[in-house]
């Protein structure tokens, strides 16, 4: 069975530069074109991880093959920020992930109780910020699965995280994280001997997933911007006077891109000169036992 496990559709919100947060979506797909993209390319479930949302999943309900995720913005003990995946989930779930959001250490609590399976998604990528080393250690401890393959990144990203993942024992999954539909279904998790959804997530924990498929370049980034500049302009025909600012998408594009690789060289080397050590929740999080009390 394969399954692409990082998809965006038209719910993943807006586009989080000043400006243009606004007036333009993270991604234009459409839920069902979404579906119709993933099975032509052979994926056997189908699943949506939208930021924070699990909206555009009505379209998708009538389908047998499709189950509930979404992709968490969490904030870590240190005060910054990182993307988990939770897949497999219930609405309630949805409701009580976003509660917890803002507090990680009350997050896995949740998800642990629930027995619900999570990532943590592009490990080594600036997406969400800036980063600290107490965030690894969170990581290598508390989440079971590693995104060691994302269709948008660096391979060279996508190659520190799965020997992080190695390493650590952790299991590798793979997803495109495309915000176009030209991109979806290009990379995916794929378990060979699964027969059904409770065998595929069964199979993934027992470390027999395997990923598959693209990798992120330059180039692709900056035809996935362009594509999605042209949505916003069908969207919204008014924000064509903003054209020629499309001149300026490619170096945006190439100094994101360089930002990425600095980010991974840097994070990348730490976390290879790093102590393996298994850490308790009590070692790193202060204020322990006020989130048992509560």
């Amino acid at each position: 069975m394969r399954c692409d496990l990082h998809v965006h559709s038209v719910a993943s919100g807006m586009f989080n530069v000043p400006g243009l947060d606004r007036i333009c979506r993270e991604s234009y797909n459409d839920p069902s074109e979404v579906y119709d993209r993933l099975k032509r390319l052979g994926m056997s479930m189908v699943t949506l991880t939208d930021h924070d949302s699990i909206d555009a999943a009505e379209a998708l309900r009538q389908h047998p093959d499709f189950f509930l995720s979404e992709e968490v913005t969490v904030r870590m003990p240190s005060g910054t920020e990182a993307h988990i995946g939770v897949y497999g989930m219930a609405e309630r779930d949805h409701v009580e992930i976003q509660r917890r959001r803002n507090d990680f250490v009350s997050l896995l609590m949740y998800l642990t109780e629930r027995k619900l399976f999570f990532s943590a998604n592009h490990v080594f990528s600036g997406l969400t910020g800036r980063r600290e080393a107490e965030d690894f250690r969170w990581f290598e401890s508390y989440v079971p699965a590693f995104e060691t393959r994302n269709g948008q990144m660096w391979p060279k990203a996508n190659d520190s995280a799965a020997k992080f993942a190695d390493r650590l024992g952790k299991i590798a999954i793979a997803g495109s994280d495309s915000h176009t539909i030209a991109g979806v279904g290009l990379t995916y998790t794929e378990v060979p001997d699964a027969r059904t959804m409770d065998e595929f997530f069964a199979a993934l924990r027992a470390g027999r997933g395997r990923v598959h498929g693209a990798h992120g370049s330059c180039g692709k980034l900056t035809l996935d911007v362009f594509s999605i500049v042209y949505s916003l302009f069908c969207d919204k025909p008014w924000t064509m006077a903003l054209s020629p600012l499309a001149l300026l998408v490619p170096a945006f594009t190439a100094s994101h891109w360089l930002n990425e690789i600095r980010f991974c060289k840097k994070w990348s080397a730490l976390m290879e000169n790093s102590e393996k050590r298994r850490r308790m929740l009590w070692d790193m999080d202060s204020n322990f036992e006020a989130h048992l009390a509560g």
